[in-house]
């Protein structure tokens, strides 16, 4: 049985980021919908709520009213997109602030234990903190050790 975690993090102050043999940018339906897609569908072939994706999936998370495509960080390296972290601004809470979300995050296999995914959830925190939210969280499989890893030593419990 899957089983998911909500882990938060509080958004005190920016992160300092590291140099990286990537360029981060922020998404641009015209250039990067097709590409993003197959990167997504690779990176979670397997799994039960991301894979598998037809351009309709991210259309309609596009036309979503939190979306926002300055808070959707793709890492890309000779041209070729290689990681991805969108977040999500949650303003509808009762008696709460907005809460952001690193909503999806991943890496081409063939990218992994480079930093890269470290990197975009630096971008998408530090994101998060220019726009003045507070308080971040997000979900993550309990078998994903090495998500777990990344996100608690980011500060998310």
């Amino acid at each position: 049985m899957r089983h998911i975690l909500k882990i938060h993090r509080s958004l005190t102050s920016a992160l300092p980021t590291q140099e990286h043999s990537f360029e981060i940018v922020t998404f641009d339906a015209v250039v990067h919908k097709e590409k993003w897609l197959a990167l997504n569908n690779k990176i979670f072939a397997h799994h039960p709520d991301q894979g598998n994706w037809v351009m309709e999936d991210l259309e309609n998370r596009m036309a979503e009213n939190w979306f926002d495509p300055k808070g959707f960080f793709l890492a890309v390296k000779n041209g070729a997109i290689i990681g991805c972290c969108w977040t999500k601004i949650h303003h509808d809470l009762v008696n709460q602030e907005p809460v952001g979300e690193l909503y999806v995050v991943g890496v081409h296999p063939d990218y992994a234990h480079q930093g890269i995914g470290r990197a975009l959830s630096i971008a998408a925190i530090n994101h998060l903190v220019a726009t003045g939210i507070k308080e971040s969280m997000l979900y993550v499989d309990a078998d994903n050790d090495k998500g777990l890893a990344l996100y608690t030593s980011l500060g998310f419990n």
